[in-house]
């Protein structure tokens, strides 16, 4: 089926220290406060007119609430909401006004265990694109995509292209046709959601967009003057999939945030995905610095989207390891 879901919309994060998350989002990455009170931070980019699309909650330890999707309708929400009924996913109802500044949602655990969220409406706000005198930091613009490690990267593809209509831009095979990754997409840039084998369900990081490959220099630069290099995890580089400039972080509770630029068009509905080869060393890294142990082993803990708490994460289907890059 093909539903309108637009794209990624906004993440919910648990974090312990919201004046040490302030810090270093706002002050030193420079996203944009929208609001916030003792337990809630509601943050957005510079080209964002939606209220936010990171919510950061203090609580007793880190982990995942939700990764939410926008949809174009209320009908095509309802009709969203049968189908995950229909697979007896069990989604559950959030009337609007549970949520500050979002409108009716949903939630529901996918089949991989990923808690999503979908809406349609969101309370508006300034646009800042153009307020070049507010910009600050990586001059964040907007949220890009979720990348998370799943158990079984083949059947959660199936679940959301042949499910929920979203379409692939690149993948990763191994030397025998095993699918290891898949990145997928509803807007039209490489992706909204990309699959990984591993550990899971777990979120392995928020990608951010950045206007420009010498703003991820220059948060680079910043972070260090501020006292953040050590937040430093990976690059910056060049990924060959997708071919995106990159630069790994982690935030003060140990979540993972990728600022991200210069990745490509995907409208035509016949393009054709993206083969790589598991050990192709352009792969991860088209150049720069090998990655460290940290950004295969380490990820963020989900939610369950009924009890609230901690989806104990399974050991993949595929065994894990590490590329073996052939030059």
């Amino acid at each position: 089926m093909a539903f309108s879901i637009i794209r990624c919309a906004r993440a919910v994060l648990h974090v312990t220290d919201l004046a040490a998350a302030r810090d270093f989002y706002e002050r030193v990455l420079g996203f944009v406060v929208t609001e916030a009170d003792e337990d809630h931070l509601y943050l957005r980019g510079l080209e964002e007119y939606h209220h936010h699309s990171l919510l950061l909650k203090k609580a007793p330890r880190p982990a995942v609430e939700a990764l939410s999707y926008k949809v174009g309708s209320e009908q095509e929400l309802e009709a969203l909401y049968e189908w995950f009924a229909a697979q007896t996913l069990q989604p559950k109802w959030l009337e609007a006004g549970s949520q500050r500044a979002v409108g009716k949602a949903f939630r529901v655990q996918d089949p991989s265990g990923l808690p999503l969220e979908f809406f349609v409406h969101m309370e508006k706000t300034e646009r800042l694109l153009q307020r070049y005198d507010l910009h600050r930091g990586a001059r964040v613009q907007r949220i890009d995509h979720f990348n998370c490690a799943v158990t079984d990267v083949k059947s959660a593809y199936d679940f959301y292209v042949r499910g929920l209509g979203f379409a692939c831009s690149e993948y990763t095979e191994t030397e025998d046709g095993k699918l290891w990754a898949a990145w997928l997409h509803r807007k039209q840039n490489v992706h909204d959601l990309a699959l990984m084998n591993g550990k899971g369900p777990r979120l392995h990081h928020i990608g951010f967009w950045l206007p420009d490959p010498l703003s991820l220099i220059h948060a680079c630069d910043v972070l260090a003057a501020a006292g953040y290099a050590a937040n430093i995890e990976r690059g910056p580089g060049r990924h060959g999939l997708s071919n995106a400039f990159f630069v790994y972080l982690r935030d003060p509770d140990g979540h993972r945030i990728e600022l991200y630029n210069g990745d490509y068009l995907t409208s035509d509905p016949d393009f054709p995905p993206i083969r790589w080869d598991l050990d192709d060393p352009r792969r991860q890294t088209f150049w720069g610095h090998a990655a460290p142990d940290s950004w295969f082993e380490e990820a963020s803990i989900v939610l369950d989207v009924h009890s609230g708490q901690p989806v104990e994460p399974n050991e993949p289907m595929l065994a894990k390891r590490k590329p073996t890059f052939l030059i």
